[in-house]
């Protein structure tokens, strides 16, 4: 199938309440461009040197969003043009993120990443460390960040109950920041979860920004 059947397809499944996020890192312009054809406007990256080709030669009405692990020295070279941030995963990138929006006049929406998967190796707040920073003075003072939401993965494993739970998890925590932290804050709204595998339960679970790549554009090309 072509890229714009599979989105088309994907689309399908997906409410309108629910974002979609194209992930094109390792696929071609040509292949971002067909998906832009069909009607795609917002498209995932997470290398910097790739995307900032792609930002150059592709549509400027596209919504570029960072997804992968984000270095606080790379944070400068996506400041003046990224539209949202997914993967803050600690105060310090959050602070340079600060820093560089400011030096670009501009107020850069970010996703806070939360840990709740089993995995060792993935990045994130764990969610008491996550409340302590949303009451802290060094959260208070960033005026050139806007968290608009939080982003997670569940646990890389077969076991539906547990990522159904991981899912669960996030949105209790989402919930309990909106009510708290975010009270009155509109723009507080995100819950980014759920990809190509586990999409469909993570909308169940709340989501409504899900991050797909395989699914639409195939096996990577590079």
């Amino acid at each position: 199938m072509s890229v714009s059947d599979n989105l088309k397809r994907i689309k399908a499944t997906i409410p309108d309440s629910v974002t979609l996020v194209a992930i094109s890192k390792f696929h071609s312009k040509e292949a971002i461009a067909e998906a832009y054809a069909a009607g795609q406007r917002v498209f995932g990256e997470s290398y910097e040197q790739e995307l900032a080709g792609k930002q150059k030669e592709l549509p400027q009405d596209i919504q570029w969003h960072f997804i992968g692990h984000l270095q606080s020295n790379k944070v400068k070279y996506i400041a003046p043009y990224i539209s949202l941030i997914h993967s803050v995963d600690n105060a310090k990138l959050l602070k340079e993120v600060n820093k560089q929006a400011a030096k670009n006049n501009r107020v850069i929406d970010c996703l806070l990443q939360l840990h709740v998967a089993a995995e060792e190796t993935k990045f994130g707040f764990l969610p008491q460390e996550f409340e302590e920073f949303l009451a802290s003075a060094d959260f208070a003072e960033l005026k050139n960040v806007r968290v608009v939401g939080i982003m997670g993965m569940a646990s890389n494993t077969d076991d539906e109950t547990r990522v159904r739970s991981d899912f669960k998890a996030l949105k209790g925590i989402f919930d309990k920041a909106k009510a708290t932290a975010f009270a009155g804050k509109d723009y507080f709204r995100i819950l980014s979860m759920g990809m190509s595998g586990d999409y469909e339960m993570a909308i169940e679970e709340g989501s409504n920004m899900v991050r797909i790549g395989s699914a639409i554009f195939g096996p990577r090309q590079y």
